[in-house]
């Protein structure tokens, strides 16, 4: 059963959207008015209705059947994505219309101070003008065609990104070993399996020396990753596969039945993880060797600034040598800039995700904008203190909104290089 705070958001969006509608229409009305064809200016007119209100209808219907005790399917994050399209369009087309409109308005003004319209006998207030409805459909139309890019090309747009890090102190027999990541798949949203398989190609076609994942395999249930362990299973490295958890891996964004239950389902995705061929690290650290030398991969339960908080990185790095060259796996960013760069313990490098790069901005040469910058100081790409880095996965999946749009999905690979002096 839903809170009745949760009946009264979805009541107040309803109400929102519909006001909306009534602008825009108003300024449909004017874009279509000189139309010589009422055919057409109907079907523009009552199909735009039709299909914005009917979006809204599918989205407040689809969240109202929406339980906790499933969490989002597809369907609802499709509805989500179809309402925020429509949406952010219908603000836009707004935001144009009505810049001309208060034009109109200071005009009138005007008029009545000085009485210019009542002298001339016309009305003090001019009329809306044709071609401010018509900049507000182009500009509108920006946003509209850039969301539904976003949902059926965008998020399986898959990217990789390549980086070269330097270190004094590593082991020469490590120079040139390569790591390929992938972060986030959130197995639970995925919608097209074919397209989802090219990220997976494109992982493979690294041919890295080492495989990490980096948390948050699923939205909610164990039961998400099953339709793909044989695909994810096909990953593979000659130094090993390795996983931590996130925090979405952890169930505690849906309801139980029980506690037991939860654990259960913890229980199962751990034992996913083996099916995968990945060897889960929960706080603990393994020996990666290679020509007589080593190195240390540590791998932690989730630890987040506002998240579960369950990691423990003083017992991950028992028996960890302190001069050995570290490599830690933690989903979170936040870990990283609360317990690791300034830690007595230097760890070389900390691999992690979450942030997902907000799924949405604009990654240039020379500039970077996402919304997740005023959350996470760290929240895609290379961070650096004092030779201790950070490097964060933009997220093979989505979540949510069932998109990417600027942030494209993620295939990481990081190369470590001896730096000499």
């Amino acid at each position: 059963m839903h809170s009745s705070g949760f009946l009264k958001v979805l009541a107040i969006i309803a109400v929102i959207s519909l006001l909306f509608d009534w602008y825009v229409h108003s300024g449909l009305k004017t874009l279509t008015a000189d139309w010589q064809s009422n055919l057409w200016r109907s079907i523009v007119l009552w199909g735009y209705l039709i299909i914005s209100i009917g979006v809204t209808a599918l989205f407040l219907l689809g969240f109202g059947a929406f339980t906790t005790a499933n969490g989002m399917r597809p369907f609802h994050e499709w509805m989500l994505s179809l309402f925020l399209t429509f949406f952010i369009t219908k603000l836009v087309f707004i935001i144009v219309l009505s810049l001309g409109d208060l034009g109109r308005f200071f005009v009138g003004i005007f008029n009545k101070i000085n009485g210019s319209g009542s002298v001339k006998g016309q009305a003090a207030f001019p009329g809306r003008r044709k071609f401010i409805s018509e900049i507000a459909v182009l500009v509108a139309a920006v946003p509209f065609t850039s969301f539904f890019y976003a949902m059926f090309k965008g998020k399986y747009d898959y990217k990789l990104h390549k980086t070269t890090l330097y270190f004094e102190d590593l082991p020469d027999a490590f120079d040139g070993f390569t790591i390929t990541q992938l972060s986030d798949i959130h197995s639970g949203s995925f919608d097209n399996t074919e397209a989802m398989q090219r990220g997976i190609d494109l992982a493979k076609a690294q041919k890295s020396d080492l495989f990490v994942f980096t948390g948050d395999l699923v939205n909610n249930a164990a039961s998400e990753i099953e339709p793909y362990i044989d695909r994810f299973g096909q990953i593979k490295a000659p130094y090993g596969q390795f996983s931590i958890l996130g925090n979405h891996d952890y169930g505690d964004y849906i309801v139980w039945n029980s506690e037991q239950e939860k654990a259960a389902n913890l229980d199962k995705l751990k034992q996913h993880h083996k099916a995968l061929g990945y060897r889960l690290l929960l706080d603990e650290n393994v020996t990666i060797e290679k020509g007589g030398q080593t190195i240390s991969l540590i791998g932690i339960q989730n630890w987040g600034r506002g998240f579960i908080q369950v990691g423990d990185l003083d017992k991950a790095l028992q028996g960890v040598p302190k001069d050995a060259f570290k490599i830690l796996l933690s989903h979170d960013p936040t870990h990283w800039e609360e317990q690791v760069r300034y830690n007595s313990t230097t760890i070389h490098l900390t691999l992690s995700g979450h942030t997902h790069g907000a799924q949405f901005g604009v990654e240039i040469p020379g500039f970077r904008w996402s919304p997740v910058k005023y959350r996470y100081l760290d929240w895609a790409g290379i961070a650096n203190e004092k030779n201790r880095y950070l490097y964060v996965n933009r997220g093979f999946g989505f979540l949510a909104f069932s998109g990417r749009l600027g942030i494209w999905p993620e295939v990481t690979v990081i190369e470590l290089k001896k730096k000499t002096v």
